[in-house]
């Protein structure tokens, strides 16, 4: 490694120069790579309702759909913006009541059910199918067109209504997620590292790490917008560490080199792949656990995120070297003592006070656990956007004037017929919370041919193997209540047609809930037995990575429990992705002090001056790490207006807080009382004599460094 680190050293310009060209086709990369705004499109191709959107796509040319209310309007002016909004690129249909009769014939013509279903006081209601999917680029740009034809007494509801607010909401604001994380960070960094333009540099190197990692998602086709949002805010989270290493190595090395440069920074660059590469694993291993969802947005957001952390060990070892080297003599001209104070009497007072967090640990384990099994999370992706988007606005409207808070579409044989087609919306209309069902036999009523239905309704609503109809509820998305209704009109479907099918977002999302309640089981046990093996090859030992998995998950009990404790509804995806984050990221913090203690028992060392030196040697670390985790990451949650964003930065930075004051109190109580254990299931912790005689003097290195090196 130091050949590699030599040839790093000498070669520093020219990698700074390339370094810089490629950001060139990455940013291309970045910029043409599609967004994915619909989290429903994740969902796995083989289920009823994704089955039944590709048949809305290949038989009747519609994906999205979304119901339209115009208030106080004329007959007459409804029908003139109808024809509008048909003419509107993307749109596939527009049904209202001039799709089934003139409009000089009178609506109390038309069967009430019909004419109430789509009217109610001053406000009428249309229904329109696009062409494309929900979060397609141009059903969106048709939602904002249609926005641009409507007044402020129209409202465009609908998921992709929702999906292009979110859209509108995430471009405004990722870009000010990156700045807040990087100038939080480095105001942390400043303060409690040596110098005060050093972070620059470390976030430089970063970001250029960052941008090669978001340029590389082109090949993926497209990232979700949760994805694109989070991506770069926890590349510098979790890679943030690398770069403190690579630093408090170089200033170890100049000392042992009597100030050459370039010779001390190629061993610090031999020293910092060997420790961060392994410290990494355990980030990447549960950034990978989430490729295992069923749902494949785990493996959209765990493919971006290993790879992130690949892109910032290689810049670490790579672009931030040449840097240092380059603008040395800046850095040292703004250096200055670190502001964290001495905690030797910290440490000195959790190890000799073991028993206190022993006991406070086992009293919060089962609330904390409790807490943890029973934190309420939402699906509906509408639920705690801000109240005056329009999309949120128009599904209120929605609700208050037609009592309908969801639409369902069933696809069954085109050739049932009507009189079985009758029979099956009739029992539909008759399920709890059904507000109508309507289909081709049902506008004009069982009496009236098919033949008298305009062929413009019939072609919206018939192709050669299917007809299509549809169902709305009073209850909203992703409750109990429209699953159960869901589950009782697929059942009445299926009875008069097998191969039938209920689909549209309130389906889609009973489907999700599912899924992903069995993926939240998987992944969970993935990165626990992903990391637990890494710690095992690392240390050897079959009951270190016991006790350090049990510390981070005790961590992680007690912050994904206290939500429950505070009435907070977490979106789904934070019980999925949050846990294995924290645990990558945050159980480098035990395997700092963990590394130490072993390196200290085989130095000859009896269990308390161990645990204490590993303590005090590594507590500044474990703060730094967690509060650069945490800054990197609180202020997202606070600016952003999408909870779903919001929540998990917020619990991330929460996370990290929570795991570093697990890691000080609780682990050093866990390696005093399990230190006989751990001796005897272990590889390398009991005393070596010819280890002891080999150790170097290194009085050359003052306690200050030792203390706050990152010796991953």
């Amino acid at each position: 490694m130091v050949k590699l680190g030599k040839k790093i050293v000498k070669y520093h310009i020219p990698i700074l120069i390339i370094s810089v060209l490629l950001l060139i086709p990455s940013v291309i990369g970045f910029v043409n790579t599609r967004v994915n705004y619909d989290i429903l499109s994740y969902l796995p191709d083989n289920i009823d309702t994704m089955t039944g959107q590709n048949i809305l796509m290949d038989d009747f040319h519609k994906g999205a759909f979304s119901m339209y209310i115009a208030e106080g309007m004329e007959e007459k002016d409804v029908a003139a913006l109808k024809k509008k909004i048909e003419d509107v690129d993307g749109v596939a249909d527009v049904i209202w009541y001039d799709s089934l009769m003139d409009l000089s014939v009178p609506m109390d013509v038309i069967p009430s059910k019909l004419s109430e279903a789509f009217n109610s006081g001053d406000a009428t209601m249309m229904a329109i199918f696009f062409e494309d999917t929900t979060s397609a680029d141009e059903t969106l740009e048709a939602i904002d067109a249609i926005r641009k034809l409507s007044d402020k007494q129209c409202f465009l509801s609908g998921m992709s209504a929702v999906v292009d607010d979110i859209k509108i909401l995430s471009e405004k604001e990722t870009v000010m997620y990156v700045i807040i994380a990087a100038v939080l960070t480095s105001i942390i960094l400043a303060l409690f590292m040596n110098s005060f333009l050093l972070p620059v540099f470390f976030m430089l190197n970063i970001g250029m790490a960052i941008i090669y990692n978001l340029g590389t998602n082109i090949f993926l086709g497209d990232i979700s917008f949760i994805t694109q949002a989070l991506a770069a805010v926890l590349q510098l989270a979790v890679t943030m560490d690398y770069s403190i290493f690579l630093w408090h190595s170089y200033e170890e090395q100049q000392v042992r080199f009597n100030g050459d440069k370039k010779r001390a920074m190629a061993h610090a660059i031999s020293a910092t792949i060997s420790s961060v590469s392994a410290s990494s694993l355990t980030t990447v291993a549960g950034f990978i656990a989430l490729c295992f969802m069923t749902y494949r947005l785990g493996f959209n957001l765990g493919i971006v995120m290993a790879k992130g952390v690949v892109f910032g060990v290689i810049g670490c070892v790579t672009i931030l070297p040449s840097m240092i080297l380059v603008f040395d003599r800046a850095i040292e001209k703004t250096s200055h003592r670190s502001f964290i104070p001495d905690l030797s009497k910290v440490s000195g007072f959790v190890v000799n006070h073991s028993w206190i967090f022993i006991t406070v640990f086992l009293a919060l384990l089962v609330p904390s656990v409790y807490g943890y099994m029973n934190t309420d999370v939402y699906y509906n992706l509408d639920t705690t956007l801000p109240k005056d988007l329009a999309s949120i606005q128009a599904n209120e409207e929605l609700a208050e004037k037609f009592d309908m808070n969801a639409t369902h579409m069933v696809l069954v044989d085109a050739n049932m017929e009507p009189r079985d087609a009758n029979a099956m919306l009739s029992e539909i209309d008759n399920v709890n919370g059904v507000k109508w069902a309507l289909g081709l036999d049902s506008v004009l009523g069982p009496n009236i041919p098919r033949e008298v239905i305009p062929e413009s309704l019939t072609n919206a609503l018939k192709s050669d193997k299917w007809q299509l109809m549809l169902v709305t509820s009073e209850y909203k998305t992703a409750s109990d209540e429209v699953n159960d209704q869901v589950d009782a009109i697929n059942g009445i479907v299926k009875k008069y047609d097998k191969n039938g099918m209920v689909i549209g977002e309130a389906p889609c999302t009973k489907d999700l809930i599912d899924i992903t309640d069995t993926d939240f089981k998987v992944v969970s046990a993935i990165s626990i037995a992903a990391i637990f093996l890494i710690i095992l090859v690392t240390f050897k030992s079959i009951s270190v990575p016991v006790l350090l998995v049990i510390v981070i998950e005790f961590a992680i009990f007690i912050n994904m429990g206290i939500p429950c404790y505070t009435n907070t509804v977490l979106p789904f995806i934070a019980s999925i992705v949050i846990g294995t984050i924290q645990l990558g990221a945050t159980v480098d913090y035990a395997i700092l002090m963990t590394n130490r203690y072993r390196r200290e028992r085989r130095l000859g060392k009896e269990k308390k001056e161990a645990v204490t030196i590993a303590l005090s040697t590594s507590i500044k670390s474990i703060i730094v790490s967690a509060l650069g985790f945490f800054m990197a990451t609180i202020g997202v949650g606070i600016y952003s207006s999408i909870d779903m964003i919001g929540s998990l930065c917020n619990l991330m930075a929460r996370g990290a807080i929570i795991s570093m004051f697990v890691v000080i109190c609780l682990l050093p109580s866990f390696l005093m009382i399990f230190d006989k254990i751990i001796l005897k299931t272990s590889i390398g912790f009991k005393p070596d004599a010819e280890m002891q005689a080999n150790q170097p003097d290194n009085k050359f290195i003052s306690s200050e460094k030792i203390n706050i090196t990152i010796n991953k």
